[in-house]
């Protein structure tokens, strides 16, 4: 991939499917440990939560102890803020956090595959990166494929179908500096776009950019080559 190709959208949609949703621990029902982090507690440990019934947003709070339910299956999920400080040490800028912001994440027009019930768009986060540099950027979060891996996309955004990189519908906007290139990598949020479209009875997830810090370190997902 050249620094401002755009891939081809089947192969979008495929990357897409395979590293939006890497999961790393499922609880035993009613649980609120994982292994990842000793001694955390999934009901007060994230920052903040969003609480749902049938689609409906009912609350945003900070601990979700009075909504713990013992039949509750919590799914952990790979977050592509694991592979930025391998991009730093690449020497990939990350305009987002120079600019003290969370990243820009955006619904696409992408259909993730339908497991049963369960359907939803892709969701993608962005990052602005130089565009010498995009070949980097790509081989260096590929080698973490447990955290959403390689970028979907580099490019034309309206390949996605999304309109405007100045309003994300999650995160904040990041201003881009001259040369950039938008690239877009699956994102953990589309579970939570999942959650929305599908409509299940009742749904906790963490709120976008809000997420549970673990121990576990970034060379244990790291791939060999």
């Amino acid at each position: 991939m050249t620094s401002t190709a755009v891939l081809d959208p089947r192969d979008a949609r495929a990357r897409a499917r395979a590293g939006s949703c890497p999961v790393l621990d499922v609880t035993d029902a009613g649980s609120w440990t994982t292994e990842l982090a000793t001694g955390a507690d999934l009901r007060t440990d994230i920052p903040r939560h969003r609480v749902r019934e049938h689609r409906r947003l009912v609350d945003e709070p900070t601990e979700v102890s009075a909504y713990w339910r013992s039949d509750q299956v919590s799914f952990l999920i790979g977050c592509g803020f694991t592979f930025e400080a391998s991009l730093a040490r690449a020497g990939v800028p990350l305009r987002h956090v120079d600019q003290g912001r969370n990243v820009s994440m955006y619904v696409t027009d992408r259909a993730c595959r339908p497991a049963g019930r369960l359907h939803d768009p892709i969701v993608v986060s962005m990052r602005h990166v130089p565009a010498e540099l995009v070949p980097t950027a790509r081989r260096i979060s590929g080698l973490l494929p447990a955290v959403h891996g390689a970028p979907v996309h580099a490019g034309d955004p309206a390949a996605l179908g999304i309109r405007d990189l100045d309003r994300p519908d999650f995160g904040d906007a990041v201003v881009a500096e001259p040369r950039d290139v938008p690239v877009f990598w699956a994102c953990g949020v589309t579970p939570q776009a999942a959650v929305t479209a599908s409509r299940p009875p009742f749904a906790i997830t963490h709120a976008p950019g809000r997420m549970l810090a673990t121990d576990v370190r970034d060379d244990r997902y790291r791939v060999a080559v």
